[in-house]
């Protein structure tokens, strides 16, 4: 038999591996009688854990949310995980998260194991993130779109696009996706009737929260990640890029994310096309491939490359001189 608190705390850790257990089946688990189980539930019910019960034929118990967030139970592998999510998050794209990561992390490796803290100490020590690269959004409003996302809520908010220039929309929004240097918000457009992507940092102010709205079928089948990547990557640009690439296609494609550019197969099947947008950085890109390619559209970006040639011919000179 196991003593009452290590029996509390198996108890514990058994209602939050599963939404519903059965009386007989729970008790059975802790080798207890029903009765000593239900005093059991009473007593998890004091230190504040919200433990439902239900009678009749698939009456049990269950664990829901409460009114305050009791302590909670991690096996090894979860305590890990959350210990390098939070790490993580202490050098991410959500501003005002940082500090209660680092309070949150603190805590829980002060509850570790020696074992637990060694593998976390390890961990922190190999693991170094770079500089923080592009915008940064506000917790509290990513907890806003998201509750919005949830609860079906239309949404209106002044937004800024790429040159600064800026509208009011009305929107039911869908869900957020996260490419890894930007948040976007996936939503149905009100006043556009269709689906818009909207950069989550170009928003201005905190959006108004609004009345309920039945939802619709989403984009792309619902695949909210390929309607956002080929949103990015066929959105209008100034100048759209057109490159063969010499190589096959499973190759670039491999190499190549969504959220850069679209890659399509070539006939032969040792070519392959890329379109995207033809700014100062596709020059470095391209070159980062280590591949031949042909530059079919637009000739600013035939110039910058012959630009970006001749100064590294003349660096390389340069360097061979001074030797």
């Amino acid at each position: 038999m196991l003593s009452s608190s290590t029996r509390l705390l198996r108890l514990l850790s058994l209602l939050q591996t599963r939404s519903h257990w059965m009386g007989p089946e729970l008790a059975e688990r802790l080798e207890v009688h029903p009765r000593t189980l239900r005093r059991d539930i009473d007593r998890l019910r004091q230190l504040g854990y919200p433990v439902q019960a239900s009678s009749g034929v698939a009456g049990g118990y269950a664990f829901r949310a409460g009114q305050a967030l009791p302590p909670l139970l991690l096996d090894d592998e979860e305590a890990l995980a959350v210990s390098i999510a939070l790490r993580t998050a202490t050098a991410g794209a959500v501003d005002g998260i940082e500090e209660p990561a680092l309070r949150a992390l603190v805590k829980l490796e002060q509850a570790m194991p020696l074992r637990l803290r060694e593998q976390v100490d390890a961990l922190r020590s190999s693991i170094l993130p770079l500089d923080r690269v592009g915008p940064v959004v506000e917790a509290s409003l990513l907890a806003t779109l998201a509750s919005a996302c949830r609860d079906q809520l239309r949404l209106g908010f002044s937004y800024e696009d790429g040159k600064g220039r800026a509208t009011q929309r009305a929107v039911e929004p869908q869900g957020m996706v996260h490419t890894g240097m930007r948040w976007y918000l996936v939503a149905w457009d009100c006043d556009r009737g269709d689906w818009r992507t909207f950069r989550i940092d170009r928003m201005v102010a905190k959006p108004e929260v609004g009345a309920h709205f039945t939802p619709r079928p989403g984009p792309d089948a619902g695949d909210l990640k390929a309607y956002v990547s080929r949103s990015i990557t066929a959105a209008p640009h100034d100048d759209q890029a057109r490159v063969v690439l010499h190589a096959p296609y499973a190759d670039m494609a491999r190499r190549i994310p969504p959220s850069a550019g679209v890659v399509t197969a070539l006939a032969d099947g040792q070519r392959c096309q890329l379109e995207c947008a033809a700014n100062d950085s596709l020059v470095f890109w391209l070159m980062a491939l280590n591949v031949e390619f042909e530059v079919l559209a637009p000739a600013s970006l035939k110039e910058r490359l012959r630009l970006a040639g001749a100064r590294a011919l003349r660096g390389t000179a340069a360097t061979s001189t001074g030797s």
